[in-house]
């Protein structure tokens, strides 16, 4: 017979929404009585169970380690009992009809006999101190994410800083970034259409597309200036300054896409108007012509109608000329 470790013990099987506890308690004659009882994962209920748990005297407990879920439980129960947490290998139950009550208590049988072993879990100070080192290497890791990804933007857009400096987060490339920035209101200032700013401001543009009233086309454009992308204030002096304006260049990266698929929409959209326009132009064309060709022939039938009249009138009078000209010769003769 297996000796019995703990007299008094609770075994626990933790859920996300709720937990069961049974306390197995063993009097000297080695007989074990349960006790079952399910609680949920509130803060408040988890106090109740610390509570129950010293109400029956018991100060020894055994829980499976599930996820994250173990974690508040066992934050609670560490305050008034001695916690063993273990892997869910060693506490694995026989193969047949589960449920959560038969957890609970094979996890007490296995614990009151010392068959569990232990997870370390160091003490809280520890572990908070280890929550604030993971926490540290996951912001420096970020932060080299975020640098890496800011030049990798820079060379997406084939501004080669790395090359002609050597911290592309110091003054000298700020000043670089500066001048490109000034460059990006030149070219938003100086691009015209008809005699329009098209990139300066937020615009309207329209467009005749035909030759009635209302055959228009409107352009929506947004500006192109660092003013309208965001971005006249970028720095990069600070290390913390080119991490923030990521999400500023992010922004006017997407801003430049929209503009440039609207002008290329629009494009596509005047070069289809004006296949259109040049089609319209062509039957025209052709039907003037059409029409200047059955003016032609009405002309001409006209004309030949009155050759031959005048043909048939000619020789009608010769006719009449001939007749009389016979009769004299006859009596002449």
């Amino acid at each position: 017979m297996l000796k019995i470790v703990f007299p008094i013990c609770c075994g626990i099987d933790v859920h996300k929404t709720f937990l069961v506890a049974t306390i197995a308690s063993t009097d000297r004659s080695s007989v074990t009585t349960y006790q079952t009882k399910r609680f949920s994962t509130f803060t408040k209920d988890l106090e109740n169970l610390s509570k129950w748990l010293l109400d029956n005297q018991c100060a020894d407990v055994c829980m499976e380690s599930t996820g994250k879920y173990w974690i508040p439980v066992y934050n609670v129960l560490e305050l008034t009992c001695e916690v063993i947490l273990a892997h869910p290998k060693y506490v694995k139950s026989l193969r047949g009809k589960k449920t959560d009550r038969k957890d609970s208590v094979w996890i007490a049988d296995l614990f009151k006999h010392g068959l569990v072993k232990a997870s370390f879990i160091p003490e809280k100070a520890i572990r908070d101190l280890r929550e604030v080192m993971r926490y540290r290497t996951k912001l420096v890791h970020m932060k080299s994410r975020e640098k890496n990804r800011y030049q990798n933007a820079l060379a997406v857009s084939n501004v080669q800083l790395a090359s002609v400096v050597s911290d592309t987060f110091g003054k000298s490339a700020q000043a670089l970034i500066n001048q490109l920035l000034q460059q990006l209101d030149d070219i938003a200032f100086d691009t015209e259409f008809n005699g329009l700013s098209v990139l300066s401001a937020a615009q309207t543009i329209t467009l005749q597309a035909g030759f009635r009233a209302g055959q228009t086309i409107e352009i929506a454009v947004a500006g192109a200036s660092t003013v309208n992308l965001g971005v006249n204030g970028v720095s990069l002096s600070t290390m913390e300054g080119a991490v923030s304006c990521l999400s500023t260049l992010d922004a006017a990266i997407q801003s430049v896409s929209q503009l440039r698929a609207t002008f290329g929409a629009v494009q596509n959209r005047l070069e289809f108007t004006m296949n259109s326009l040049a089609i319209t132009e062509e039957n025209a064309s052709a039907s003037d012509s059409a029409l200047r060709d059955a003016d032609i022939a009405t002309e001409t039938i006209q004309f030949t109608r009155t050759q031959i009249l005048v043909s048939a009138g000619t020789a009608v009078l010769a006719q009449a000329n001939i007749v009389p000209q016979t009769a004299l010769q006859l009596l002449g003769g």
